[in-house]
């Protein structure tokens, strides 16, 4: 399965489990520019489009919500906070690299990003922790297995690293931390 059969595996989930959730989802109605970013986030961008202004959807955990392509690229220009070095993609690092593209926010600042320095990590999914100013480990190697571990965790509901899917009244999904 690719990237999309995964994104399209967690927004059937959403719709049937987590309605509130699945409808501040937008898909992309625009043309995608032709961007330098691996194929499998060419493709999710080339049918995601972000969430409705100033909603969130927390479908990545433990409270992440995917940024749209537009909105990655100035959230990328807004927190790169150091020079370019020669640090392989997946190592840790404190500030944040101009390498990493962002492809979810929490609303407080920490992010998920795309590691696009070289190595053989190039495309791996980091979190960077604002507060903390560091990024220690990849959390996934790729947005495929992210989308993947994801989708599965939703449709079994089990956990994905410590984090548990949950929908409350509202048919809101969230991650209940272990």
């Amino acid at each position: 399965m690719g990237v999309i059969e995964h994104w399209n595996r967690i927004l059937a989930w959403l719709a049937e489990h987590a309605p509130a959730t699945r409808a501040v989802l937008r898909p992309r109605y625009d043309a995608l520019p032709e961007l330098r970013v691996p194929i499998d986030l060419q493709l999710w961008w080339s049918v995601y489009g972000g969430t409705e202004d100033g909603l969130y959807a927390e479908i990545l955990p433990p409270f992440y919500t995917p940024l749209d392509a537009d909105r990655a690229f100035v959230l990328r220009d807004t927190h790169a906070s150091k020079p370019v070095d020669t640090s392989e993609a997946g190592a840790p690092t404190s500030g944040f690299h101009p390498g990493w593209l962002p492809i979810a926010f929490d609303g407080t600042g920490d992010v998920l990003a795309v590691d696009l320095r070289p190595g053989v990590l190039r495309g791996c999914v980091v979190e960077w922790d604002q507060e903390r100013n560091e990024m220690l480990k990849p959390e996934w190697t790729s947005i495929l297995e992210m989308f993947d571990q994801v989708a599965t965790a939703l449709e079994t509901r089990s956990t994905v690293g410590h984090c548990f899917p949950e929908v409350n009244t509202a048919g809101e999904l969230g991650w209940r931390t272990t």
